[in-house]
């Protein structure tokens, strides 16, 4: 039987981390079900079924509908579905098994799924874009100022990313040393240098407690950093006159890469950047340089 969301909801962000050893079997499945879904963007039956078969091994898609209690119908379509996925297999045999294929085989499966999707993309979006503007008559203004909520620490790196990799003014950045080390191990690194090409630069402030987290800070590669007081226990980044990412604080004590309740405000209204930008510069003049 499919597992309820409230098993789910038994189930703590610490204990999901922490104290897994903790919970019960249907429990510590239930997690991993909701993981593998997330990570590669699958339903939770795909991933429901999945786990299935590994556990019971080769079977008919009627003996596994009858086994977890699901209509047979939505056994055969998820099978299917995963048949393309590369994520199951089926024998030649009468009548047809179906097999878990392994895990590493289906991570490397999803992964070149991804890339040919990835590289689709890349080498039609010049067609496509040209299509759209030939086709579609364009009926806004670039002008009107909008936002958008980003949800999902690794969805605002990303928006994060565009933003300073496109800017070629000041940018600053304003977070706690906490979230700066998360940010180190994405592409923000990388994207600091293609700004300062552009001739951009990226001023980042933080607070920092400890001295020994100051060759930390020197190596992300910011044009400028400075130890100061931050505002709040959120992040800021900023470019001047363009575009803003605000986010509350939301790391605490959580050593996850990637938090779902993590919300930023994404926005190019010029009245809310440009007070935010006169803030970080006021933040920025009553700081201190760093020294190593």
């Amino acid at each position: 039987m499919v597992l309820s969301s409230n098993v789910l909801e038994q189930v703590s962000p610490s204990q999901k981390s922490l104290d897994l050893g903790q919970v019960s079997p249907n429990q510590r499945i239930a997690v991993l079900e909701q993981e593998i879904s997330k990570i590669l963007e699958l339903e939770e039956l795909d991933s429901h079924i999945y786990l299935s078969l590994l556990r019971m091994g080769p079977v008919t898609a009627s003996a596994l509908a009858k086994e977890l209690h699901i209509d047979r119908t939505k056994v055969y379509r998820t099978v299917d579905k995963l048949l393309t996925l590369k994520i199951v297999s089926t024998t030649f045999s009468k009548p047809k098994l179906c097999v878990a294929n392994k895990p590493e085989e289906v991570i490397k499966n999803v992964l070149q799924l991804k890339q040919t999707q990835v590289n689709k993309i890349r080498n039609t979006k010049d067609y496509l874009i040209k299509r759209i503007q030939e086709t579609i008559p364009i009926n806004y203004s670039s002008n009107i100022p909008t936002f958008h909520v980003v949800q999902g620490t690794a969805n605002i790196y990303s928006d994060i990313e565009k933003l300073i990799e496109n800017a070629n003014g000041t940018v600053y950045i304003l977070t706690t040393l906490k979230d700066l080390s998360k940010m180190y191990h994405t592409d923000i690194p990388e994207k600091i240098k293609i700004c300062e090409k552009n001739g951009g630069q990226v001023r980042l402030l933080t607070e920092i407690t400890k001295v020994e987290f100051l060759p930390f800070m020197k190596r992300f590669g910011a044009t400028e950093t400075r130890i100061g007081k931050l505002s709040s226990r959120g992040r800021m980044i900023v470019e001047e006159g363009k575009q803003m990412l605000m986010s509350d604080a939301v790391w605490g004590d959580s050593d996850q890469s990637n938090i779902d309740s993590d919300y930023a405000i994404n926005t190019n209204s010029g009245e809310m950047v440009n007070n935010i930008f006169i803030l970080c510069d006021l933040l920025w003049a009553n700081s201190k340089p760093l020294k190593i």
